[in-house]
């Protein structure tokens, strides 16, 4: 009862502080503040805003800066939950918490563990206990591995913190992981379907201790008797081995990176001829040791690691998503999923939802993380990326409304965007790193200015194939631009 009212009392003083602006100098924590015409995507923001900052760890605490990324209860942060929570927490201006709940996890890979890291790490600095017995006894979830890979690549490109891929740690992390523990738990392309259902087990085996039976479990989903294989696994290696050729590539390591792109194509092959069932116009979700497929789970993995280049296929994995019903935990990945595959009224839907009071379990820390990165990287369309040093942003704001978000920490800057339409937007660079902005709109527009001057005008097409208009706009720190698209 304690741990609830001291929740509640917290909640409520950081609710008041929302609005208040820290200090703008860079190095000092920024909070991002959001304000739209659509009045209730920015209470769900603002509730996200609050709830996630009552997650921030204390001061004096034995492990370093951190945030809750686990069952409340257990004052601990989980290699899947951090990894799903970690640009939301960039938003909040966590990035010194960021970098050191990832070194966390990096520095403890072993090969005492079978080369896993822990599961989850507590405020005490201990591998948190309900997951945890020895090195030989613990709960591990296979994709876990790939899932952290994926999300310190993700963290270099919003930040541009080249520790991320270039500190001793995170190599040593990137390497066992992408050679030693695909060979020690027998993922290789080849032995999906041939496996053992429980690899490195204890001895002697005990099927009915947690600690034996999930150590090594081959999915996120759990619970599912005899699963050999499932979807979400096949695409985390997808997408971990993409990642990290995408590492070796900004290291002028093409050859190698060669090498470890097509080792992912071949997980990538497997999961659209063999996983995608043309009788129910799904990909199945787990392969059973009886070799039978089961499709009983949304897709919503193989939408996050970005693993589906199929358009149609795509659509009925996302059709899927939005008719199927689930824990709270997976509705936390949709907005941003949602926004960034075309479906931004769905999007707008499940972020109202997840912020809504009756909503249950609401208060899990992974929801108010992902609506935040629902807002800031699906409704306001910003995506970076540190190699280019660029910002692109795309307004997904639905109904023809507004929206401001000022004070967001990225790339080492801090910037102000506005939305004013779906054809005009504005920003502002806050901070001392200059970068290039990409401003994006939805749609084929004969002429775009910027600051009223006529500029050259680009096309693409995003992941759905539709078309897009951009506009390329050198930011230095302290220019302010507006840009305007004119059909």
């Amino acid at each position: 009862m304690k741990y609830i009212l001291f929740r509640f009392k917290g909640m409520l003083l950081l609710l008041l502080c929302t609005w208040i602006s820290i200090s703008l100098s860079y190095g000092q924590i920024h909070t991002a503040l959001f304000t739209s015409s659509d009045k209730e995507i920015e209470g769900a923001f603002e509730w996200a805003k609050g709830m996630a900052m009552s997650y921030k760890g204390e001061e004096n605490d034995h492990v370093g800066p951190w945030y809750e990324a686990a069952l409340p209860s257990r004052f601990a942060f989980c290699m899947r939950d951090a990894s799903h929570q970690c640009i939301g927490a960039e938003i909040l201006g966590w990035s010194e918490q960021n970098l050191n709940i990832f070194s966390l996890f990096a520095k403890n890979i072993s090969v005492s563990k079978d080369w896993c890291s822990y599961w989850e790490i507590n405020k005490w600095n201990k591998p948190a206990p309900e997951d945890y017995r020895n090195d030989k006894e613990f709960w591990y979830n296979l994709p876990a591995n790939f899932d952290l890979l994926y999300a310190t690549w993700r963290l270099y490109q919003w930040t541009g913190n080249k520790s991320y891929i270039e500190e001793p740690n995170f190599i040593y992390f990137q390497e066992k992981t992408v050679d030693d523990y695909i060979d020690k738990w027998v993922l290789s392309a080849d032995s999906l379907f041939f496996r053992p259902s429980h690899v490195n087990v204890p001895i002697p085996y005990n099927e009915k201790d947690y600690f034996h039976s999930c150590r090594g479990l081959p999915s996120y989903t759990e619970g599912i008797p005899g699963m050999k294989m499932g979807a979400d696994l096949v695409a985390a290696l997808y997408r971990g081995l993409i990642t990290y050729s995408d590492i070796l590539k900004t290291k002028g390591q093409t050859g190698k990176a060669d090498i470890y792109a097509r080792k992912a194509e071949q997980y990538r092959n497997s999961l659209e001829t063999e996983w995608w069932s043309n009788e129910n116009s799904q990909y199945y979700s787990y392969y059973c040791d009886d070799g039978k497929f089961r499709n009983d789970e949304p897709g919503t993995y193989l939408l996050w690691f970005d693993a589906l280049k199929d358009i149609k296929r795509k659509n009925h994995t996302v059709e899927q998503i939005i008719t199927s019903k689930s824990n709270v935990e997976n509705m936390s990945y949709w907005p941003y999923l949602l926004y960034t595959n075309g479906n931004w009224t769905e999007a707008r839907n499940i972020i109202l939802r997840l912020s809504d009071s009756t909503t249950a379990r609401r208060e899990y820390p992974e929801v108010s993380f992902g609506v935040l990165e629902g807002v800031v990287k699906g409704a306001m369309g910003i995506d970076p990326d540190a190699e280019e040093y660029s910002i692109s942003t795309l307004s997904r704001i639905n109904g023809g409304n507004s929206a401001t978000i000022l004070d967001l920490p990225i790339l080492q800057t801090f910037v102000d965007l506005s939305h004013r339409s779906d054809h005009q937007s504005e920003m502002t660079n806050k901070g001392k790193k200059s970068f290039i902005w990409k401003a994006k709109f939805s749609g084929i527009y004969a002429s775009i200015t910027v600051d009223k001057s006529s500029a050259p005008v680009n096309k693409e097409f995003d992941s759905q194939g539709k078309p897009i208009t951009f506009v390329m706009v050198p930011m230095d720190p302290g220019k302010h631009a507006s840009v305007e698209a004119f059909k």
